[in-house]
């Protein structure tokens, strides 16, 4: 397979390198595609040796053999590891001012993107915002893991070990059936309360309902994922919350008009 590895400038650049060398190890052609910011984070020499290809960063070199076409037609897979938030944004705005942002919106392969930033940014509104608009055009996005970040601080925004990359950009393309379907999803379980202190309840965990919501925005649906007492939260999917089964009824009935499917 014929794979493009996209580098841009964030810490998690080093792991990269790492991507890059199983993924030639396992018999794939790679050509890492590199911003200038993420030159700054990890040497082209290192990246060459290990892909065995220059690294292409330079949108205004080669121009007469349009070098941007020539990569995005010539990929059967794209990767984005690390995807900063400067990343993320520029590419859900479709600004292509740079040989990586050319190659993105030139290409018909699947695209997955590896986001790694600091907790605050990752939950930042303009970024699941962004996020949740790439994932609409059918980008996949690999979801950050809890960690050790840059400095002293840990939480959600590390970039994921390359092996699980790996395994999840391989993996079959979602078909993106549900593209312009509205889907309600309920999850979890209500409280009804005895009195300011007891509740009759029981142990639904949610898991069903989240796995139902997450699968269909993958396959391209507009979701709207109604909890009852879960604290999780979807990337992606807009989320009404309620505590007993008469708040859950009244999110469903005021919603049900938008939906053309409710689970």
């Amino acid at each position: 397979m014929r794979i493009i590895v996209g580098m841009t400038g964030g810490i998690a650049a080093y792991k990269s390198a790492g991507l890059v060398r199983l993924l030639v190890e396992a018999g794939h052609s790679v050509q890492v595609v590199a911003t200038q910011n993420a030159l700054k984070f990890i040497g082209a020499a290192t990246l060459e040796a290990l892909s065995k290809n220059p690294v292409e960063s330079d949108l205004w070199s080669d121009v007469e053999s349009v070098k941007h076409i020539d990569l995005a037609k010539s990929a059967d897979l794209v990767i984005v590891a690390p995807a900063t938030a400067s990343f993320i944004a520029r590419y859900a705005a479709g600004l292509a001012d740079d040989l990586l942002g050319n190659i993105l919106l030139a290409t018909e392969a699947k695209v997955t993107i590896a986001p790694a930033m600091h907790t605050e940014m990752w939950h930042h509104e303009a970024t699941m915002a962004n996020i949740a608009l790439l994932r609409s055009r059918g980008v996949e996005v690999i979801e950050p893991d809890s960690g050790r970040l840059t400095g002293v601080d840990s939480g959600i925004g590390r970039l994921p070990e390359p092996k699980s990359i790996i395994a999840q950009a391989l993996s079959s393309p979602r078909q993106k059936d549900l593209i312009g379907k509205r889907i309600l999803v309920t999850a979890g379980g209500t409280q009804e309360p005895i009195d300011p202190v007891r509740f009759i309840g029981n142990r639904s965990s949610g898991k069903q309902g989240i796995a139902i919501a997450t699968a269909a925005r993958d396959r391209g649906a507009e979701v709207l994922l109604i909890t009852a007492n879960l604290e999780q939260k979807v990337s992606g999917v807009n989320t009404l919350t309620g505590k007993s089964a008469v708040e859950m009824k009244t999110a469903v009935d005021q919603n049900l008009e938008w939906s053309d499917c409710l689970i």
